[in-house]
């Protein structure tokens, strides 16, 4: 009757093991990340929502991208190199209307941030693992968010400083550098752009649901009537627009954006020299992006017809009315292809002297996002280079 008994248990065990080997052999094909909960709370109370926190590298599913209408973060490659921090904007995303991440591929450091592959920058020890783009890329997949690839174009003190042919230089013959001291990329030489699509190209291949080239344009501080491109017949916005259409032949079907400056909304031409035109810097990508950040305005700027003698103090106007005056440029030309989804300011522009700057928080980033909406928009993204957010100002979204 024992034996009996114990040959009973025994099988009862290793029924019991058998059942958790096979659970744990589906859940490991399956891949599926464990979801859990999570109260969000704010003034107007509290509901709950299911998030998919990731633990471990072990889970993998197929991704379709799917076309969003953005509603942004910047995040750094130093910030996803966390998990507490990856976990951090999953909740938030999953939370509020955050629906979309603007990671660093190429920061303006000049390295690819993760381990890359491509023989150019493996050339020049071109990479520094800042984080780890297999996890941060499944994890806000996963959660069903839109992950944007920055990267750096012509601010590249890396490369430039490595391969000196591919450098600005002087009048002097040297290579010509900022009041920092870097060297810039030579926007005119056609291996430097070569360069920028491997380096884009291969994020593609990781994951990234589009593409945002950042510093898409000549350097515009220091001495610039020093630099030498006396041997170029180009102008600075006609090469600037040929790079993009460059990069739009050379990755089909990649969605494709890119950063410009704010004033470029406002001043005719390429009054600032920097090689961004409002009229053709659009013709050939899906996306631009303004920066129309208050704070970057010149003290006594005019922007459609209105004065701003402290611009930072009046962050709807500045935005509205910079988007405004775009708009009705950008509906003048036949045949412009890309959208405006306008890069909004999170930070305190504290460089500027007492009096010309004010503090920046949820109700100031609230404002810029209303003058978006009120300009006929609906997309944005959000600024803030170390990624402290104000997140109250985002809306929990009760469909999530």
């Amino acid at each position: 009757m024992k034996s009996m008994k114990l040959y009973t248990w025994f099988v009862v065990a290793m029924s019991v093991i058998t059942a958790c080997v096979i659970v744990t052999n589906v859940m490991r094909k399956s891949s599926r990340p464990v979801a859990r909960h999570t109260v969000k709370c704010d003034s107007v109370g509290c509901k709950k929502v299911t998030i998919t926190v990731i633990d471990s590298m072990k889970f993998m599913q197929d991704y379709v991208r799917k076309d969003v209408k953005c509603k942004g973060l910047y995040l750094s490659g130093w910030t996803v190199g966390s998990l507490a921090s990856i976990n951090k904007f999953v909740r938030l995303a999953s939370a509020t209307e955050i629906n979309t991440y603007v990671v660093d591929i190429k920061d303006d450091d000049g390295f690819v941030g993760y381990r890359s592959s491509v023989p150019s920058v493996l050339a020049v020890d071109g990479w520094m693992k800042k984080y780890n783009v297999d996890r941060m890329v499944k994890a806000f997949h996963d959660n069903g968010i839109y992950i944007i690839g920055r990267v750096v174009c012509f601010k590249d003190p890396l490369l430039a400083s490595r391969k000196l042919d591919l450098a600005i230089k002087s009048k002097n013959g040297g290579v010509w550098r900022d009041p920092h001291g870097r060297a810039w990329l030579n926007p005119y030489n056609r291996e430097a752009w070569a360069y920028i699509v491997a380096v884009a190209r291969e994020g593609v291949s990781k994951g990234f649901d589009e593409i945002q080239f950042d510093y898409v344009r000549f350097a515009n501080d220091g001495d610039i009537s020093d630099m030498d491109f006396s041997a170029y017949k180009e102008t600075k916005h006609e090469v600037i627009d040929k790079f993009l259409a460059y990069v739009h032949q050379q990755l089909p079907g990649v969605k494709l954006s890119a950063d410009v400056f704010g004033i470029i909304c406002e001043s005719p031409g390429d009054v600032e020299g920097i090689g961004q035109e409002l009229e053709s810097v659009g013709k050939d990508i899906d996306c631009i992006s303004p920066m129309v950040y208050p704070s970057h305005y010149a003290l006594g700027q005019t922007i459609r017809g209105i004065h701003y003698q402290k611009p930072d103090l009046d962050p709807y106007g500045v935005v509205y009315n910079s988007l405004v005056k775009a708009k009705g440029r950008i509906a003048q030309v036949a045949g412009y292809k890309a959208t405006v989804r306008p890069f909004l300011q999170d930070f305190t522009a504290k460089w500027l002297d007492s009096g010309n700057y004010m503090k920046y928080g949820a109700g100031e980033l609230r404002l810029q996002i209303k003058a978006v909406y009120d300009a006929g928009y609906d997309e944005w993204l959000v600024w803030n280079a170390s990624n402290r957010y104000s997140e109250s100002a985002f809306v929990i979204d009760e469909k999530k």
